[in-house]
């Protein structure tokens, strides 16, 4: 079946590491995502700290070059009609996104930039503070306070970040934002948002985790979550727990919210996923817990749903 993946950070790792896209030794590449069924990829452009900026321009850099030298394996997506095309062609789809918003400080019109560079989704944050919003996993010492939650809200930067974003037709994502700065973005929403790399609080306690409440919100606007593949957010055993998450997802919000959002090149390979070629297992066992139908939503038509929407 074929399936589009939320979030992966293999732009950046690939970057940092001297390795291209296509082909590389990471947990995902264009070649194996295409052999493994993935019609279209959202690539994450990660930053954080002072250099920030300077990093956000290597990353673009870097990620429209392997677009513009391998045009027969790797098409930008830009609109559902470029979506529809990746299936027709072959070429596997590359939407760029943003993880952390953090480096464009207070200047809210480099979001109308970013959509003019190609970007398609972005988060406000990432796990710390920033001018924007706050995360939603602490740290002590380095170490992650799992059970804490926060309820603190967006700046007013960050409410005016949202509205940009919505304008530009950049689909936002909640992933990483406190659960005070997800339920301003929720309440009364109209336009669908994304989790794009999240699971269910209910099925693993830690915050970075969604409430059953956010997950309802979320679910109410027509937005979609992806579910993560880190064992620190799903729990136990790797196939049984990431069937968990999404049929909690799917009892609390329906078959329309749920998607897949590895976070490959993110975290450490868990056990039975440890890249791109063992998504098919993941999703044959997953047919057997929701059905076809379900499953069909989830690998591609969810997310297909909330892109055309937002981003025409």
């Amino acid at each position: 079946m074929n399936y589009i993946d939320l979030h992966c950070d293999t732009l950046t790792a690939c970057c940092d590491s001297g390795q291209g896209i296509i082909e590389n030794n990471l947990q995902a590449d264009v070649e194996r995502l295409k052999k493994s069924g993935c019609t279209a990829q959202c690539f994450a452009i990660f930053t954080e700290g002072a250099s920030a900026p300077q990093d956000f321009e290597k990353y673009l850099s870097f990620y429209l070059k392997e677009l513009e030298e391998n045009p027969e394996k790797l098409m930008p997506v830009t609109s559902s009609q470029n979506l529809k095309k990746c299936v027709s062609s072959g070429i596997l789809g590359g939407l760029l996104t943003v993880e952390n918003l953090s480096f464009i400080g207070d200047d809210l019109s480099k979001i109308a930039c970013l959509s003019k560079a190609g970007v398609k989704m972005a988060s406000l944050v990432w796990n710390n503070e920033n001018l924007l919003a706050s995360p939603n996993l602490k740290f002590e010492n380095g170490v992650p306070q799992f059970l804490e939650r926060s309820k603190k809200g967006l700046t007013d930067l960050g409410r005016q970040a949202v509205e940009e974003l919505d304008k530009n037709k950049i689909i936002v994502d909640i992933s990483h934002l406190s659960d005070g700065g997800a339920e301003e973005i929720l309440n009364n929403r109209k336009i669908p948002v994304v989790a794009s790399h999240s699971n269910c609080e209910r099925v693993c306690r830690v915050s970075r985790n969604l409430t059953d409440g956010l997950i309802k919100k979320l679910a109410d606007c027509g937005g979609v979550i992806g579910v993560n593949y880190c064992m620190d957010f799903l729990g136990d055993e790797t196939f049984e727990s990431v069937a968990r998450h999404i049929s909690h997802i799917i009892n609390i919000g329906g078959e329309d919210s749920v998607a897949l959002g590895s976070d490959f090149d993110g975290i450490p390979a868990p056990e039975g996923l440890e890249d791109c070629t063992k998504i098919q297992k993941l999703l044959t066992f997953l047919e057997g817990r929701i059905g076809i139908s379900a499953l069909e939503k989830l690998a591609h038509l969810n997310f297909e749903r909330v892109f055309k929407e937002v981003c025409g």
